[in-house]
Order: structure tokens, then C-alpha cells, then sequence
């Protein structure tokens, strides 16, 4: 099961990938977990992706590129992977394309988690955190005893300054720009499918693992 999940920020991705490989027991490769291991390791490619992001740039698409298919290429992945959060352009999607079919692994399907973007600016502003122990809440979803208070540990709740209005808004705008015309592209291979991330976490997982059990 070699899987991509699309879907703007808030739409729900972490959630249903933590589950996907739980049930169809492949490991979850994310960019940055990638960027962190190559560099902790030292590889050739870690330490070119450390020097662009010491000077606070982006790591090249051919380097991003070249760092997932090591991972691809890694033992754990013999029975499938899922892909978070890459691609995120065309040209990361093509470059992925060519690197699969070089290893004989193509993709089996493209998961596109869709929300309307009202519904998803309600999820990110209404998130909370505790300075204490970190954990998270939702003022309207899932909202602690006390107000602003932590169930857990009692610290302060607080609004992360990438969770304010603005800023959500610009971030579903840098995906609708870079990242949504991936939709197109996957759809015209024959492997994308779209499933309604508004309703009930348990309904979408459901959905999903319907689709690909069929694909098994």
C-alpha cells in the first residue's frame, strides 16, 4: 500500500495517517522527519539540506526529492509507506513519478481530504495549547473543563501565532496556489480519491479504508 494524503492545513491529514498505519502497518514519512534523521545520520544529502536551511532557505525540490527516495529505499518500506506533507508542487509530484517507477514502485492511491475552507479556518483559529505539558484543544471540538485552563496539567491555554485568522488564511492560500493543482495531476493518472473531511473522523477513516482495501 504506497499511499499520498493531500488536503489543505486543518483538513485532517495527521489524524487519518496516524490510523492508515496503524491498520495497514507501513511507516508514516514526513519531509521533516526525513530533513532531521538524514542530518542526525549525516548522509551527503542531510548535511546539503542543513547548509540551505542554516541560511533560512528552502531545500531545492531535486534535494527534497533525492532525500524521500533514500527513505523510500529504506527496509521498513517493503510493504508500502504513506506520504505526508510531499508532494507539495508539480514539480515535486513529477520528480516523485520518475523516482517510483526507477525502484518499480508506483503509487497505489492518492487520498485528497477535502474541507471547505470556512470549516476549515473554524478548526485551525479555534486550537489551543498548553505553555504547560503542549497538549492541544479546540474551543468548540474539543474544549477543556475550564475555560483557558489545562485539564491536564492546569497551565495556560493559548492561541499560536500561526493559528490567528490572518494567518491561516494565507496558509490556505499558499496550498490552493502550490499544492491543489496536484488533485488534477493524480486524477488524471486514475489514483485519486477525494473524501469528505468535514464529518466524523470515524466516518472518514471508514471511507477511506473501504476504497483501499478494494485496491489491495
Amino acid at each position: 500500500m504506497r499511499i499520498i494524503l493531500l488536503g489543505p492545513p486543518g483538513a485532517g491529514k495527521g489524524t487519518q495517517g496516524e490510523r492508515l498505519v496503524k491498520k495497514y502497518k507501513i511507516p508514516h514519512i514526513a519531509t521533516g522527519d526525513i530533513f532531521r534523521a538524514a542530518i542526525k545520520e549525516g548522509t551527503e544529502l542531510g548535511l546539503m539540506a542543513k547548509d540551505y536551511m542554516d541560511q533560512g532557505l528552502l531545500v531545492p525540490d531535486e534535494l527534497v526529492v533525492g532525500l524521500v527516495r533514500e527513505r523510500l529505499a529504506e527496509e521498513d518500506t517493503a510493504q508500502g509507506f504513506l506520504l505526508d506533507g510531499f508532494p507539495r508542487t508539480l514539480a515535486q509530484a513529477e520528480a516523485l513519478d520518475a523516482a517510483l517507477a526507477e525502484m518499480g514502485t508506483p503509487l497505489t492511491a492518492v487520498i485528497n481530504v477535502d474541507v471547505g475552507q470556512d470549516a476549515l479556518v473554524e478548526r485551525l483559529t479555534g486550537r489551543r495549547v498548553c505553555r504547560g505539558c503542549g497538549s492541544t484543544y479546540h474551543i468548540k471540538f474539543n474544549p477543556p473543563t475550564v475555560r483557558s485552563v489545562c485539564d491536564k496539567c492546569g497551565g495556560e491555554l493559548y492561541q499560536r501565532s500561526d493559528d490567528s485568522v490572518d494567518t491561516v488564511r494565507q496558509r490556505l492560500e499558499v496550498y490552493r496556489r502550490q499544492t491543489e493543482p496536484l488533485i488534477a495531476y493524480y486524477q488524471k493518472q486514475g489514483i485519486l480519491y477525494t473524501v469528505d473531511g468535514s464529518r466524523d473522523i470515524d466516518q472518514v477513516f471508514a471511507e477511506i479504508t473501504s476504497y483501499l482495501d478494494q485496491l489491495a
